[in-house]
């Protein structure tokens, strides 16, 4: 029974570590194009930013689609907490410490995934707000 409960911990590590390891990949995947679009432009200085359009849009459009990119990171981040938390609390076998770890994880997820879905809209808000007293 001893020998049992260590190899399922040992499995949920070897688990975690591809998860890791899956995640780091997708994320990386993810970067790729705008790495390769930013290694063909690196010469030219300033004409990257008129590339993305930085140079020729509204002030106030640049700084809702820098919000935008930031807090659809920190959502990706919140989500695979939520995900994490879950795997540990299905991988826990039963163990009342690491399912209180798991629903602590979930929580806090949750929590962030509020907290960013707020931040969003109040970030929204003044910007439309400023833009509006500004005639823009």
């Amino acid at each position: 029974m001893q020998q049992r409960l260590y190899s399922l911990r040992e499995g949920g590590e070897t688990m975690r570590k591809i998860v890791t390891g899956m995640a780091t990949a997708a994320g990386l995947l993810v970067a790729l194009p705008a790495f390769a679009q930013l290694s063909r432009t690196v010469n030219q200085g300033l004409g990257y930013a008129t590339i993305v359009g930085w140079g020729t849009q509204d002030l106030r459009t640049t700084i809702m689609l820098v919000i935008n990119i930031l807090m659809g990171f920190l959502g990706i981040i919140a989500v695979l907490i939520v995900l994490y938390g879950g795997f540990k609390w299905m991988t826990a076998g039963g163990n009342e410490e690491q399912v209180g770890e798991a629903k602590k994880m979930i929580i806090a997820g949750v929590v962030g995934l509020a907290v960013i879905f707020m931040a969003y809209a109040i970030a929204s808000f003044v910007v439309q707000q400023l833009s509006s007293a500004t005639g823009g």
